[in-house]
């Protein structure tokens, strides 16, 4: 198993012991047999300790916390077991794990690249101390959470079986040939991300599902898979292929049942995939660059290129019906030896360009899929390029029967905060094109391509622990500005942005023919969803909500590395912890690395303007919910939900930041400050806490109401519920340390 820079774990001040916080991080997502199991307990010892923190019963737990949250359970497991407790947890082999650690959407990096020291926890009758700190939290849970937290919620992952019922007399949508952007296509909100077509009962695309993609205008998805899964290696590659025939038939019935809503199936290709060292024992040729224990399969060789054309003709062969592929030659996966800008350590690729190397991956691709299937699409994504630079000399290489694929607003240039800096990661609050796009569509169009952008009109790594954002004047100026763009298609949904959505159904108006005026297509919009009485005021909502999230401080560390996604759930520390922040892993409290170029003042301050400027928007788009007639309430709700949702992230954010300056500056600089000076830090973090309380204890009550609040498909649900009942017991006790160290209000202070 891998450890990397093993250093020892965090460990929760606020709970009286590990054994503690492990029943507490685990009480609604492990049944209790399972984890008086692991720790030598009885269930009436672990029921016991839950009871003595005021924990509600344990109630059923939902079987999909292990089939679709496992990444979930790792993460909030990670600095309390050691690996082979977690297996345990997990009921999971010790290769199964490294495996979804490695190959999992980057799970390993999500996770930091380390595994936390942890000793192994068994269960011991708590002594005097604990008994004490366990009751003082029972008290804090029955003050501020009531009868509440043991009123029933909404079941975790309860959004799986409601997307998966199918549609009273659904009829499929027409097709969008005639449309300006004849396709559409998304990732599934459902979709776990390891092996779906081995396990059909893990389906990423139900019926009900695929219904509700059609009717807001979706007419293909994509879907994740390994090709030398879905096919034989021949004589040269004898280990690839295992149980190949049983995905292809599972993926023959799901392309068979998407083609019955108008939906065409696409699968993912991010090939050839880097192979461990031992892989190459017996055909050192074929090995090139090398990170870490793995080396890429160089395509420089025949047998390699050979392999993967042979195998994408058998897969389109085997499914004659699939749209086609969508291959990205140069993502965070090791794949080709200029996958990662160092092809010249390669000696069979050294000689080479890197527009030699990805041209000719692409030309393997297309040569593949159309022997198998002529009708085919091969789309191409940029992504990654000339380390995401310009590519004409890679684009005039190309196929001409291939689609060429930009991020939309890549490489724009935007100033938030007076901090000028430019996009490089999908983006809601800044509208494109950027210029790379539009550079890149225009060389591809000259050579006789067509075109298609990536794009997200739901969510994006800005913000994706909500399904969607009611942000729609930002989706529609988008829209509007792609218009002369002349697309074929566009992929409008990476792994955080295919729920379907009254986004999605802004799209699919705008994609009319004739293309409507901007504001007639928000009005139509707006009283379909809320109503003739509520559209206006949902018509206002967009608009201030949308000029709010133009202050987002865009930048790749904000979005992949800040508090943003977990907002009052992640923890706050009374003393620095010397963790960095992961990319969507662990934000601990590496403020440095949260902010990328912006100041911590500027940083801070911009998420408090998103907050403030929601907060007006918030109170529109609720009286616009009131208005709303009785049959389309239910919908108009959840927006309103998972607006306030995201203005509590927001503000979470800025208090985060602020504490966290605060606490350091009060331990770096405290002989040299003076009093008033000392006083000011003390007194912001006392309003901070008190803040992250309130947000903790609202955002308790929303995730409890809809089980989509907190989820995103590849890391599953940031937090659950009891975290941030969890967040409100750690203030209360980081209110406490800091007043005996003088944080305490004084006469006079302002109140919070």
């Amino acid at each position: 198993m891998p450890q990397g820079d093993a250093r020892p774990s965090i460990v929760s001040r606020h709970f009286p012991d590990r054994v503690h916080e492990f029943v507490w991080r685990n009480w609604s997502a492990v049944e209790p047999v399972e984890l008086a199991r692991i720790l030598g307990a009885s269930v009436q010892d672990i029921t016991a300790l839950a009871e003595s923190m005021g924990l509600p019963s344990a109630g059923t737990i939902p079987p999909e916390m292990r089939t679709r949250g496992y990444v979930s359970l790792i993460r909030r497991n990670w600095h309390l077991l050691p690996y082979e407790q977690l297996l345990q947890l997990l009921e999971m082999t010790p290769e199964r794990l490294a495996f979804m650690l490695r190959e999992e959407d980057f799970l390993w990096i999500k996770l930091g690249g380390l595994k936390p020291k942890c000793e192994p926890l068994h269960y011991r009758p708590p002594e005097e101390a604990a008994r004490r700190r366990a009751t003082e939290i029972r008290r804090v849970v029955e003050n501020d959470f009531g009868e509440e937290i043991r009123r029933p919620a909404e079941p975790r992952f309860h959004f799986v079986r409601q997307l998966s019922t199918p549609l009273p007399g659904f009829r499929p949508a027409k097709p969008m040939d005639d449309r300006p952007v004849s396709l559409r296509f998304v990732y599934s909100y459902l979709a776990v991300y390891g092996d779906p077509l081995l396990n059909p009962r893990l389906d990423p695309y139900p019926d009900g599902f695929l219904e509700r993609l059609s009717a807001v205008g979706i007419n293909g998805v994509w879907l994740h898979v390994v090709l030398r899964d879905l096919a034989p290696g021949g004589t040269a590659f004898s280990e690839f292929g295992a149980d190949h025939e049983r995905r292809l038939a599972n993926l023959r019935a799901l392309v068979a049942r998407a083609g019955k809503h108008g939906i065409g199936v696409y699968l993912y290709m991010n090939e050839p995939r880097a192979m461990p060292a031992s892989f190459f024992k017996n055909r050192p040729e074929m090995a090139g660059v090398r990170e870490g224990e793995f080396r890429a399969m160089c395509t420089s060789h025949p047998a390699v290129r050979q392999w993967m054309r042979e195998a994408l003709a058998h897969v389109f062969r085997q499914v004659p019906d699939l749209a086609g592929v969508y291959a990205i030659t140069a993502s965070e996966n090791l794949t080709n030896c200029a996958s990662h800008g160092n092809w010249r350590s390669c000696e069979h690729c050294k000689a080479r360009s890197d527009a030699d190397i990805i041209a000719e991956v692409a030309a393997v691709i297309e040569e593949g899929v159309h022997r198998g299937s002529p009708k085919a699409n091969v789309i191409l994504s940029d992504w990654g390029w000339k380390g995401h630079g310009d590519a004409p000399d890679i684009i005039a290489r190309l196929p001409k029967s291939v689609w060429l694929m930009s991020v939309s607003e890549w490489n724009l240039p935007i100033e938030r905060g007076g901090i000028k800096t430019t996009v490089g990661e999908y983006s809601i609050s800044a509208v494109g094109p950027g210029p790379r796009a539009l550079r890149h569509w225009n060389v591809a169009r000259q050579a006789g391509l067509k075109t298609a952008a990536e794009i997200q009109f739901n969510n994006t790594c800005e913000i994706a622990s909500v399904p969607y954002l009611p942000v729609m004047d930002l989706v529609a100026e988008h829209i509007h500005s792609l218009s002369s763009a002349k697309l074929d298609g566009m992929l409008i949904g990476w792994t955080m942005g295919g729920h379907p959505s009254p986004n999605f159904q802004l799209a699919n108006q705008l994609n009319r023919t004739p293309a409507p005026n901007v504001e007639t297509a928000l009005d139509e919009l707006a009283k379909e969803r809320f109503g003739p009485e509520g559209a206006l005021h949902a018509r206002k909502a967009w608009i201030l909500m949308s000029d709010a999230f133009r202050q987002y401080p865009f930048h790749i560390s904000v979005v992949y590395t800040s508090p943003v996604q977990y907002g009052p759930a992640n923890a706050l520390y009374p003393s620095k912890t010397d963790y960095k922040a992961t990319m969507w892993g662990f934000p601990y409290d590496h403020l440095d690395g949260w902010r990328g170029p912006y100041p911590p003042d500027v940083f801070a301050a911009q998420f408090e303007k998103m907050a403030q400027g929601w907060e007006p928007g918030i109170a529109e788009l609720r009286v616009a919910v009131q208005k709303t007639p009785p049959d389309r309430r239910g919908e108009a709700q959840a927006d309103l939900r998972f607006a306030r949702a995201a203005a509590i992230h927001f503000q979470s954010v800025a208090n985060q930041s602020r504490f966290v300056l605060a606490r350091d500056a009060l331990a770096k600089a405290s002989n040299t400050l003076s009093p008033e000076q000392r006083r000011r830090f003390q007194v912001q973090i006392r309003r901070c806490l008190e803040s992250e309380i309130v947000l903790a204890r609202q955002l308790f009550t929303l995730a409890r109401e809809d089980s989509r609040i907190g989820f995103e498909p590849s890391c599953q649900y940031f937090y659950l519920p009891l975290d941030l009942v969890e967040k409100v017991v750690s203030c209360r006790w980081l209110l406490r340390h800091f007043e005996e160290k003088g944080l305490g209000r004084k006469h006079g202070d302002p109140p919070s």
